[in-house]
């Protein structure tokens, strides 16, 4: 069968500049910012060309490169008239450089007149400062390093600045990005007119970014090639759903208007965005799992099917949840709906064990603010996100460690992995028994006293001695049958 180039593709729609400088070559960005791109380009006469730099040494872009850095992102997953698979080959991608191999051709990139955008995805941990970075290391090996060494170089062409979008999944990337850069700068004696430079040639916004990205579809590659009629080693799968979110002036969404082809929204402020997806997707996920889980299912996809954890989930989410969250409610009505669909989705089997996850500090960041704005207003203690809670304190009581220190629960007399930072394994393991006192005055577990909040210890000790008595599916069923 023929791999996937330009020969095989005639009919794709290849922009004619470079608009775009890509700092990843992983499957977010590519069924993501990529896809959003040719979108803008193929519908609205666009023409928005991506260079893809390589942040490691070691990355794809080689593979990518055979195929004329064409390749296939198929959207597959449930919207309201059912279950969809879009797909389509992606253009935008004009060409890689690996500044590993030839770090000049990154700083060539400089020289291009119609660049005008960054974007990036180094994962969470990639910006940072961490002044190890040397202005003639070839490359520096953190992402602002290079980013910083690249925007010197343009500095010096005397070229315009950019408009630079970071996709790091960490609160005000933008500003963080920019703060790296500053610092880096400043390290290596650039000067104040670069500095200055910097500051008012450049806008560096804070995004959010919000698509579930499967990824190289490994197992699934036969048929999938069959059903395509050509090989793609860099095809790309995700869900239909995507956000994007980018904070800035104006100008930003004038000069790159994704929104005219996307979902995307443009505002002076993303954090309520922020916080939706946090409080709602997430939220809802911790609320659910270790309750859904100890329950006996095994996937989100099941919990939606079933008759007791999905209408739990939905008194969550739309009675609890959602009144919370500081945006215009059909906005939130669409995205709690959106969430939904989103669990449903056939084609991701999304492990509750891989959710539960660390899930002590998860329920803290993502249930806790919902739970103690919905007692500040109403005046009681919210009862499936408190169940939340005591699901956990059911998941993690008891849980022993084996000879290699690695800790484990029981369900129907079966193991099941427990994983979390070190002191609340510890503090579980003691406890015998659930215990609402013990677990909620506990300040290391959650950097507060919960006992202090209005009713939540009433409200969980009550439930624990219905998981208890008749069992945690029936107590489950007790929160929302009320």
């Amino acid at each position: 069968m023929d791999r996937l180039n330009q020969s095989l593709a005639p009919q794709v729609k290849r922009p004619q500049n470079i608009r775009v400088m890509q700092f990843g070559e992983g499957g977010f960005l590519r069924a993501f910012v990529d896809e959003m791109l040719d979108n803008l380009n193929t519908q609205c006469g666009c023409d928005l060309g991506v260079a893809i730099v390589q942040p490691l040494d070691k990355g794809m872009c080689k593979l990518l490169s055979e195929q004329d850095c064409l390749y296939t992102v198929m959207l597959r997953g449930r919207e309201e008239n059912g279950d969809v698979k879009k797909v389509k080959v992606v253009g935008a991608v004009l060409k890689t450089v690996e500044p590993y191999a030839d770090f000049q051709s990154y700083l060539d990139l400089a020289k291009i007149d119609t660049l005008r955008f960054i974007v990036s995805n180094t994962t969470e941990a990639g910006i940072v400062y961490t002044g190890k970075d040397g202005y003639d290391d070839r490359p520096q090996a953190s992402y602002p390093g290079k980013l910083t060494r690249f925007l010197h170089e343009r500095f010096l062409l005397k070229k315009p600045g950019f408009i630079i979008l970071p996709c790091e999944l960490i609160d005000d990337n933008g500003y963080h990005l920019k703060d790296a850069v500053l610092k880096t700068a400043a390290q290596w004696n650039l000067g104040d007119d670069f500095i200055a430079w910097l500051k008012n040639d450049n806008i560096f916004c804070s995004t959010l970014v919000d698509r579930i990205v499967t990824g190289f579809p490994r197992k699934e590659l036969p048929g999938l090639f069959e059903e395509l009629g050509y090989e793609d080693q860099q095809l790309d799968t995700a869900e239909p759903f995507g956000l994007w979110v980018i904070e800035g002036p104006k100008q930003v969404q004038t000069e790159l208007p994704l929104d005219r082809a996307n979902p995307v929204i443009f505002t002076d402020n993303v954090k309520p965005y922020k916080l939706r997806k946090v409080r709602m997707l997430n939220g809802a996920h911790t609320t659910m799992v270790l309750g859904a889980y100890l329950a006996g299912l095994d996937t989100v996809g099941e919990c939606m099917a079933d008759k007791d954890v999905r209408p739990f989930l939905e008194r969550a989410l739309y009675d609890e949840i959602m009144p919370n969250v500081p945006l215009p409610e059909q906005v939130v009505r669409e995205f709690a709906q959106a969430v939904l669909l989103r669990f449903e989705n056939p084609f991701n089997r999304h492990e509750l064990l891989s959710i539960a996850l660390n899930s002590v500090s998860k329920w803290t960041a993502r249930v806790l603010p919902t739970l103690k704005d919905y007692q500040k207003s109403k005046g009681a203690i919210p009862s499936c996100l408190a169940f939340g809670l005591s699901s956990l304190i059911c998941f993690y009581t008891g849980i022993k460690a084996n000879e290699a220190g690695e800790y484990a629960g029981l369900r129907g007399g079966n193991p099941y992995p427990v994983k979390d930072d070190a002191h609340v394994l510890s503090f579980f393991a003691s406890q015998s028994t659930p215990n609402a006192h013990a677990a909620l005055s506990n300040t290391a577990l959650w950097g507060e006293d919960l006992t202090l909040i209005p009713g939540l210890e009433e409200k969980v000790t009550e439930q624990l001695e219905d998981i208890k008595a008749i069992g945690i599916r029936a107590a489950m069923r007790k929160t929302w049958e009320k």
